[in-house]
């Protein structure tokens, strides 16, 4: 039965959808319900109906910083990745949840506003972006964010400042409630457009050369410990290259785990763990994940 019919068009709704069809890493199980919103209305009638129906609710952006575990998601996901509008007005962008924060700044060059130039390789959305104040670069979202709009999981409409947001290194108020962000206002200033673009391009070329784009992934899977970089931790104890399963430590840049071979969640998991043991016998440096596990076993 489709729990959403009258309601949401059923092109927007799928019942055990993998999930690995959604996510950058290419791995994990089933949703029960995946839908995927394109108004606000949509998303606020979603989250009514799965509160009336004591269902739980779990929200993805690109899902580029997650790994959905083998067993799938119970009860209803939502997916925001359509839901992706970019406005610009002035020296304001107002960008929604699902846009790709890659194209927040291309929308920036456009426009001849700087401050989004270390944005420029980031994968992702831009809800997810803030979500974990996302960075590179010697940039992060902190510094360019003005508000947010977002719905509780009550279903109220409520606009979030920055002050508000409790916004540190790859954390944020949004990881502690549980909102779902709506769209994202950047306030950014004026700048010379071939500057703009020549930061851009340095800093694309700098991803490229040094990240294994290559594979899929998850992107960075460690937080930065404090004093250390992860990846010349892992380097240090010569993992790169080490395997479990179809999950391998990327012999291009150590702080990355790629998907060689059809790897499961599991593979995952196990690899971090054993990459947290080695690391912490090692140099008794506690490595912290940054990526997100959703789901189920």
């Amino acid at each position: 039965m489709n729990i959403f019919e009258n309601h949401i068009p059923n092109e927007k709704v799928k019942c055990n959808e993998p999930l690995k069809n959604h996510t950058f890493i290419q791995i994990g199980g089933k949703a029960d319900i995946l839908v995927h919103p394109t108004t606000v209305e949509e998303i606020t009638k979603v989250v009514e109906i799965a509160n009336s129906h004591q269902l739980p609710l779990t929200v993805i952006g690109k899902g580029s910083n997650v790994i959905i575990k083998d067993g799938g998601i119970r009860g209803v996901t939502i997916s925001l990745s359509r839901f992706d509008q970019i406005e610009v007005s002035g020296t304001r962008i107002m960008a929604q949840s699902g846009s790709d924060i890659i194209d927040v700044s291309r929308a920036a060059l456009a426009h001849s506003l700087t401050g989004m130039e270390f944005a420029c390789g980031i994968p992702g959305s831009t809800g997810g972006a803030l979500y974990m104040n996302a960075g590179a670069y010697g940039g992060q979202i902190a510094d360019v964010i003005e508000k947010a709009t977002v719905i509780t999981r009550e279903g109220n409409v409520v606009v979030i400042p920055r002050e508000e947001m409790k916004l540190s290194y790859r954390n944020s108020l949004f990881k502690m409630d549980h909102y779902i962000i709506l769209d994202a206002e950047f306030t950014l200033s004026e700048g010379n457009k071939e500057e703009i673009s020549s930061k851009m391009k340095e800093l694309t070329f700098l991803r490229e050369s040094k990240q294994p784009l290559e594979y899929p992934s998850c992107g960075s899977v460690f937080k930065r410990p404090e004093g250390h970089f992860a990846g010349k931790l892992i380097q240090d104890c010569q993992l790169q290259g080490t395997r479990i399963g179809g999950a391998e430590i990327s012999t291009k840049h150590a702080g990355f785990i790629v998907n060689v071979d059809h790897a499961t969640a599991k593979d995952y998991e196990d690899l971090i763990q054993f990459i947290q043991k080695k690391v912490w016998d090692t140099f008794q440096v506690e490595l912290e994940t940054e990526v997100i596990f959703l789901g189920e076993y």
